[in-house]
């Protein structure tokens, strides 16, 4: 009998609930430090992963949970970038 392949689970950083890795959006912080969006999953780079309900959106960025998981900076307009 085959073993069908499970998709992997990873944590949001804002609700620290697990979830799919499809479900969630994964941020990566590039060579240059900034954070930047993995929308191939496969980015090289320090990354965390996060749903993109606007509450989870509102928290990570509210307790600064991507900063802290990316060790760098995210800025504004990158927030603005990830609610849209």
């Amino acid at each position: 009998m085959p073993n069908p392949r499970r998709e992997p689970i990873r944590t949001c950083v804002a609700c620290r609930q697990e979830a799919g890795k499809k479900s969630l959006v994964r941020v990566v912080r590039d060579s240059s430090g900034a954070a930047a969006l993995d929308a191939t999953g496969r980015a090289r780079g320090r990354g965390a992963y996060l749903h993109r309900d606007p509450e989870c959106l509102e928290i990570a960025r509210k307790r600064k949970a991507l900063d802290r998981a990316l060790k760098t900076t995210v800025s504004p307009e990158f927030w603005v970038e990830l609610a849209s």
